[in-house]
């Protein structure tokens, strides 16, 4: 699914920036080399990267 249409950004490159450290939507779009353009899908690419995160918090507490 395309989160971001202005830079043609997916779902899955959104979730694998988050699993790689980046730990706002933004920042997700910085390590792919974009910046977000009208903003619109800020919030909802803030939410796959917090569900990343958690999910990685919930692996990392099952291991230990």
């Amino acid at each position: 699914m395309i989160v971001c249409s202005c830079n043609a950004i997916r779902e899955a490159d959104i979730r694998k920036a988050a699993r790689c450290g980046a730990p706002t939507g933004e920042c997700a779009y910085r390590s792919m080399g974009f910046e977000p353009q009208c903003g619109t899908c800020l919030c909802h690419a803030d939410e796959m990267v917090e569900e990343e995160r958690i999910a990685m918090l919930r692996v990392s507490a099952k291991a230990a």
